[in-house]
């Protein structure tokens, strides 16, 4: 099973090598490291479900990385994690907006039968198996279920 995103990426390493464009190669070829990797540790080919995983990985260490250095006052790694995360959000779907996923929230949430916070789980764990799961940002999604549910 191969992947067209993963594909996109490895073809794009390439443009970027001839082009010289450093900072894209870099990022890009850190990521297919971390795709094969990723693979390597679950046992597992390299599929599309896989190199999404990774990728929402990968920018969310950075996002959490550039909110350290933020802190830190160091406006130079601010940039350059900025200018990382763009281009890997290049390889991402756009992601649900807050009143799709709040009705989907709530659509799964009538579906459950939930009725407290007791049953969080369940409520996520159905949000997962919905086919436009890739598409949500569980964080989001976990503090709307939280205060849906008494």
């Amino acid at each position: 099973m191969s992947s067209p995103t993963y594909d996109t990426l490895r073809a794009a390493i390439i443009t970027a090598m001839k082009a010289r464009d450093t900072a894209t190669a870099t990022a890009l070829r850190t990521m297919d490291a971390a795709i094969q990797r990723a693979a390597m540790d679950a046992s597992k080919e390299i599929d599309e479900a896989l190199v999404m995983a990774t990728f929402r990985k990968a920018v969310k260490n950075l996002s959490d990385a550039r909110t350290e250095f933020e802190k830190g006052g160091r406006s130079d790694l601010v940039a350059a994690n900025n200018a990382e995360i763009a281009i890997l959000e290049k390889y991402l779907p756009k992601g649900l907006d807050a009143a799709k996923l709040e009705a989907l929230v709530l659509e799964v949430i009538a579906a459950t039968g939930a009725t407290s916070k007791k049953d969080m789980g369940k409520v996520l764990g159905a949000l997962k198996a919905r086919p436009e799961a890739g598409l949500i940002d569980f964080g989001a999604a976990s503090k709307l279920v939280q205060a849906r549910l008494p």
